[in-house]
């Protein structure tokens, strides 16, 4: 299907918004000057619109299958993904000391989202890739990064995340699957997986699995899980994919959506793994590769609502029905207002959402580079919001995509309920959106609110500063805000973490909704308070953020009455 990659965007949001200056004014990501940067996203941009875009709907009619042990994949996916691979596409942010570009985060989110906006199933290959090798890179033993990296990075190799089994979902510590010592200083791994992204495919030379077992006599629930790495070839001495592993794909899940990607069954028979990390703290060395992943499925949310958005944009662009109210308008149903008030709600949600997404990736590299506490906390803050809001927005773009279709949204053949049956499933995997709201609720004001409250005194500084030239957009910013802030605080005055999770999906959604207000204020005064982008913030702000008013009153209501209601009068 169409797709422009909105590289307009994104280097108005570096320059103006999320400020990447401050990232290139480190040593570390010094290199990554406006010109390049410029560069890398025209040539992403270019890749993603003539060679991604087009595989979109071969992914969802023809999808990945299993034959006799062996997972063909889509037709066209492997030459897409050799664009990806021979572009340096997988690894932008990988060390370029193992052949990756050494590039910000902030970088990599960009093209993930182009990427993810012109073909989802397959974008989803390199992004599982890019979260192992930055668990390589920082919990693998100098054998392993030798051997593995400079392949995950080039794109030869693939890598996968293993964590779930059928009677542990979110409940990771229920997992099941062992790993015996080996007299080499291996371990032998035996259990079966389930949902495993790219679990195989027919055009790497070696896919690389990240797998969550059990040592012998380890601790029950999470504190006695290791991490260990398990090829589908194992190496030999110069590094090249040797003899298969024990291990095999069972099945193929037969999906809502993204078929072109397949998700599989992975059964581990005594197959031959080694140590990532020290016994017993895998779940800490995971959490890098998942925390990558967390940001790169909101960014994946994004991605598709701006395809969704294109796609119901071109249709309403071209669909003529009933009269017009606007005697100069375009003749489309873009002139009926709620036609126009979905498609401009399209747009500001997803512009909210790529602007958090970029300032968490932001947050990330300033860590990196400076090693201060601060921008750690703020990034690990922002990560949660990133995942939840960029998977709502997608599915909620998506959505109204649809509805702009009327009747022709139902009809397969136009491609527009692909987007929401593609994207559905991101609000689920890495950690579904409820759990992402009980981190922030929970984890994320373990200081405190600190963190929190830093975020927090920046918007309203910035609205304050904007009360002289946008009084009408800084005044809500700034109000919003200070409402956000006693939700806050009464969060963190919560001794009963119930009462905190009860609320904790609506206290996420208005911290995206104030978050979203302050980026879309910052891009009107960038803007000078005219232009296409201030008028998109005057919607945003006058007609969206005021949802965070009851979004507050949910958050902070506590837990009674939800346990008021009895089991029996839920099912009676």
């Amino acid at each position: 299907m169409p797709y422009r990659a909105p590289v307009e965007e994104f280097n108005f949001l570096f320059s103006h918004v999320v400020k990447l200056e401050d990232v290139v004014a480190t040593d570390r990501f010094a290199d990554a000057t406006p010109d390049m940067v410029t560069a890398i996203l025209n040539e992403a941009g270019r890749m993603c619109e003539e060679v991604l875009a087009p595989l979109q709907r071969n992914g969802d009619l023809h999808p990945a299958k299993l034959e006799n042990g062996v997972v063909r994949t889509s037709p066209g996916f492997d030459e897409g993904y050799k664009a990806i691979a021979e572009g340096g596409w997988v690894s932008i942010s990988a060390s370029q000391e193992n052949g990756g570009m050494g590039l910000p985060m902030a970088v990599t989110t960009a093209v993930n989202e182009m990427m993810s906006g012109a073909c989802l199933s397959l974008q989803l290959n390199p992004l599982m890739t890019q979260g192992q090798i930055e668990a390589l890179e920082n919990h693998a033993s100098d054998a392993i990064r030798e051997t593995y990296l400079p392949k995950l990075i080039s794109g030869e190799w693939s890598g996968t995340m293993n964590l779930t089994e059928a009677q542990a979902g979110s409940d990771v510590g229920a997992l099941r699957t062992r790993a015996e010592p080996n007299d080499d200083g291996s371990y032998a791994i035996t259990g079966q997986k389930i949902y495993i992204s790219w679990g195989d495919n027919d055009f790497t030379e070696n896919v690389c699995h990240l797998v969550l077992a059990r040592l012998p006599d380890s601790v029950p629930g999470t504190k006695g899980i290791s991490l260990f790495l398990v090829p589908k070839y194992i190496p030999d001495e110069n590094g090249a994919p040797g003899k298969a592993n024990d291990l095999k794909v069972v099945s193929l899940e037969h999906k809502m959506g993204l078929h072109g990607s397949p998700t599989a069954v992975m059964q581990y028979d005594g197959a031959k793994g080694w140590l990532i990390g020290k016994e017993n703290d895998g779940m800490r060395c995971m959490f890098t590769m998942m925390n990558n992943a967390r940001l790169g499925v909101g960014v994946q949310g994004i991605g598709t609502a701006e395809g969704a958005l294109q796609h119901a944009m071109a249709y309403a662009q071209d669909r003529t029905q009933g009269k017009t109210p606007i005697d100069n308008g375009t003749g489309t149903i873009m002139d009926h207002a709620d036609v126009r008030r979905m498609l401009t709600t399209m747009k500001a949600e997803t512009a909210a959402a790529r602007a958090i997404a970029l300032a968490n990736a932001v947050a990330i590299d300033m860590a990196h580079a400076t090693g201060e506490a601060d921008w750690a906390a703020r990034a690990a803050f922002l990560t949660p919001i990133t995942k939840a809001f960029g998977t709502e927005t997608g599915a909620n773009v998506s959505d109204l995509g649809i509805q702009v279709h009327g009747g022709m949204g139902y009809i397969e053949e136009t491609g527009a309920a692909q987007y929401a049956r593609d994207v559905r499933v991101t609000a689920i995997y890495e950690g579904t959106n409820g759990i992402q709201s009980m981190d922030l609720a929970g984890r994320k004001l373990m200081d405190g609110g600190e963190a929190a409250y830093a975020l927090l005194d920046e918007i309203e500084r910035h609205a304050e500063g904007a009360r002289a030239t946008l009084p009408d957009l800084a005044e809500p910013v700034w109000n919003a805000t200070e409402s956000l802030r006693e939700a806050t605080e009464w969060m963190v005055s919560q001794k009963n973490v119930t009462d905190r999770f009860a609320g904790s999906v609506p206290f996420l959604r208005a911290w995206a909704r104030v978050l979203g207000a302050h980026f879309h204020l910052c891009a009107a005064q960038a803007e000078g308070g005219e232009g296409k982008r201030t008028r998109l913030a005057r919607f945003y702000i006058q007609r969206l953020l005021p949802e965070h008013t009851a979004q507050l009153a949910h958050a902070t209501a506590g837990s009674e009455d939800l346990y008021a209601l009895t089991p029996d009068d839920l099912v009676a």
